[in-house]
């Protein structure tokens, strides 16, 4: 595993997500504030220390990489597919666990209630993260380590 490789995929990935999160509402799908939610969210459990928004960043962008690594060292070598088909399985992967377990934490509820505009909005911002995910780290670890 290059796990530099795999935590600059992470990175970038996340930025292009929280890209297109801010712009979704210019296209008629509703704001996914991950960063305000996660910070409420860490509010609430510790209960003594307010935390601000740039904390639930900052706990975005290291969940992006963990999530990459997690891709890089389990299950790049055991999806099918191109770099970018493995993203993209690997993005509603991610999207499930975050409406199983995320959203709940946020206070959206288990699979965001069913709202589908949110639905769709979180799962094309995870299949924009995965996809960036699988072709950033892809091939290219692969030459790298001198496999076919």
């Amino acid at each position: 595993m290059d796990t530099k490789r795999a935590a600059a995929a992470g990175v970038i990935g996340t930025a292009a997500m929280t890209a297109l999160l801010l712009v979704e509402p210019s296209i008629g799908l509703p704001k996914i504030a991950i960063g305000e939610m996660l910070s409420s969210s860490m509010s609430a459990l510790s209960s003594q220390t307010p935390m601000g928004p740039a904390a639930g960043w900052i706990v975005d962008v290291l969940l992006g990489v963990v999530f990459a690594l997690v891709y890089a060292g389990v299950l790049d070598r055991r999806l099918p597919g191109s770099p970018v088909v493995r993203g993209l399985i690997f993005g509603v992967l991610v999207f499930i666990l975050a409406q199983l377990v995320f959203a709940p934490l946020t206070g959206s509820g288990l699979f965001s209630n069913g709202d589908i505009v949110l639905l769709l909005g979180g799962l094309l911002g995870h299949l924009v993260y995965g996809s960036i995910v699988g072709y950033v780290y892809g091939d290219a670890s692969r030459a790298a380590a001198g496999a076919p």
